[in-house]
Order: structure tokens, then C-alpha cells, then sequence
């Protein structure tokens, strides 16, 4: 069995600033279970355009309120809200508030993945 705790996550080598926030990474490639789960802040105030060319990715609102938009459309975040990104699709994230978002990634991250936020898609 795999036991951990945010506590334990926060500020150790799986605690990593991604480009607009920190992804806290429960579960990465190393630990087996075939997918990763993270516990992801995005700063308030924030845009990122992001593409994820390797990775399927599901994402749970815990907290605050934002939006993302895919392929013109535009949809509404806030506790309780889930996308699933399951084209690879490029999209904005966009963070009102500062968000906090359980996300799970197939395959997993390596662990150390960040964002390049530079005015194009940032990918992993």
C-alpha cells in the first residue's frame, strides 16, 4: 500500500512549481500504479495555454473558480467541476481565484515535469 499525506508532499522534491502554481504529486511513473494523481494550485490572476502531447489528464475542482477554454469553447470552474482533457486537447486554464484541482495523468508524470509558459502551448 502507498500512504501519504499533503503534508508530506508539500515542499519535498514531488511539491513542483509547474509555471503559474504547484502541482503537489501524490503518485508519479516511480510508484507503479500506472497513473499520477497530483494536488494542482494555479495562482489567481493566471492564464496558461497548455497542451499535453503525451498525457490524458482529468482534473477535480477542490477549490475556487476559473475557467478552461478548448477549441473556442469556454467552460465554467468551481468546486465540484471536472474536465477531462481526452483529445490531447491545447487549452487556456484560466484562475479567477486561486484554484486548487485533484488531477489524475496516463500515463503518469516522471515527476519533475514543468510548464514553459511562454505565449505558445506549453506541453509534457
Amino acid at each position: 500500500m502507498i500512504y501519504t499525506n499533503l503534508e508530506d508532499v508539500v515542499g519535498s522534491e514531488r511539491d513542483v512549481a509547474w509555471g503559474n502554481g504547484q502541482s503537489r504529486r501524490f503518485l508519479v511513473e516511480q510508484d507503479g500504479m500506472g497513473y499520477s494523481l497530483t494536488d494542482t494550485v494555479i495562482n489567481a490572476g493566471t492564464e496558461s495555454l497548455l497542451e499535453y502531447k503525451n498525457h490524458m489528464e482529468t482534473c477535480y475542482c477542490i477549490e475556487g473558480e476559473g475557467e478552461v477554454e478548448t477549441n473556442g469553447v469556454v467552460y465554467s470552474i468551481k468546486p465540484g467541476s471536472m474536465y477531462a482533457l481526452n483529445r490531447n486537447d491545447k487549452h487556456y486554464l484560466r484562475a479567477k481565484t486561486t484554484m486548487r484541482l485533484v488531477c489524475v495523468f496516463n500515463p503518469p508524470l516522471k515527476g519533475h515535469e514543468s510548464h514553459s509558459l511562454t505565449g505558445q502551448a506549453s506541453c509534457y
